[in-house]
């Protein structure tokens, strides 16, 4: 079978305006995180949000009158994604209450090259060359620079935290390179982001009954704007952009490209939550971008 659309072999302008637009919303997540575990615990939240989402998907999709599952898809698919998608974002939850926000960004956004180690083991025409390659080395040089800096002027919470992010990147790149194997051949990216955050939802709820006593401890204006910023920006209508290109575009070019939200990310997170800036996270952010960057750039 076909793709349902027609993809394109590199990025082109409007893929580009798309990606930096999501890119700045995305970079003030940490911070609505921070403001939304203030209030209400941050599993809890996590399914609180993709609870909200996936019920706007489903309205969405019934006012369109798409199908929830293809005639010939295996479901089996739905629940794996759901799963990776409700893992990832416990451990971007969690790792708000022990890590900087500013921090977290540069240890999630080593995302794109856990992808770009998948993609080439299990996506065809997708492969690792040498210039990847040193985009991979100018990124790991970059977290080895934050890992140092955490040792000499952190708490071993906040070295925690950094481990939980790493987690959450992982978990964020199986789960693109799993969409990408498994789902454009047969799913819209309607159905896609549906998946996710439906079938995330009792992973997280069983989660923060396990783990959190009290999930909801108060419900200020801010509380609530960060929620509603992170349900229906980012988790709807962001998230369905962004699986919107990933069935078009070559998937390490699109998690590559990414390399702005993690600069918008420090410096939102610095300007909101009032986070130092220090020389060494500025110079980890600017080795994990071009490396970011490398590995996107255009063969000649």
């Amino acid at each position: 079978m076909s793709d349902l659309y027609p993809t394109k072999p590199y990025l082109d302008l409007k893929a580009i305006a798309i990606l930096l637009f999501l890119c700045f919303l995305w970079g003030g997540n940490m911070a609505a995180i921070k403001f939304t575990i203030r209030g209400v615990e941050p599993i809890f939240a996590a399914g609180l949000r993709s609870l909200i989402a996936s019920g706007l998907m489903l309205l969405w999709m019934g006012y369109r009158k798409e199908s929830l599952f293809p005639r010939s898809f295996k479901k089996i698919h739905a629940l794996v994604i759901g799963f990776l998608f409700g893992v990832e974002f416990c451990f971007i939850f969690l790792a708000m209450r022990f890590t900087l926000a500013g921090r977290a960004y540069i240890f999630l956004y080593t995302a794109p090259f856990w992808v770009a180690l998948g993609a080439h083991f299990l996506l065809t025409g997708d492969r690792l060359t040498w210039r990847r390659l040193g985009g991979l080395s100018l990124a790991f040089l970059g977290l080895i620079l934050v890992f140092s800096e955490g040792l000499f002027h952190y708490s071993s919470q906040v070295l925690f935290g950094d481990f939980l992010m790493i987690l959450a990147a992982l978990g964020w790149a199986a789960t693109t390179v799993y969409i990408k194997r498994f789902f454009t051949q047969e799913c819209t990216p309607f159905q896609t982001l549906l998946y996710q955050l439906l079938f995330s939802v009792p992973v997280l709820f069983l989660l923060s009954f396990i783990l959190e006593s009290h999930p909801v401890r108060t419900i200020d204006l801010t509380v609530f704007l960060a929620l509603f910023y992170q349900t229906i920006i980012v988790a709807f209508l962001s998230y369905w952009a962004w699986f919107y290109l990933i069935h078009i575009y070559p998937v390490t070019s699109l998690s590559a490209f990414s390399f702005f939200t993690p600069i918008f990310g420090v410096f939102l997170s610095s300007l909101l939550l009032r986070e130092p800036l220090s020389l060494w996270l500025l110079i980890a952010l600017a080795l994990v971008s071009m490396g970011i960057y490398w590995v996107n750039k255009k063969p000649i």
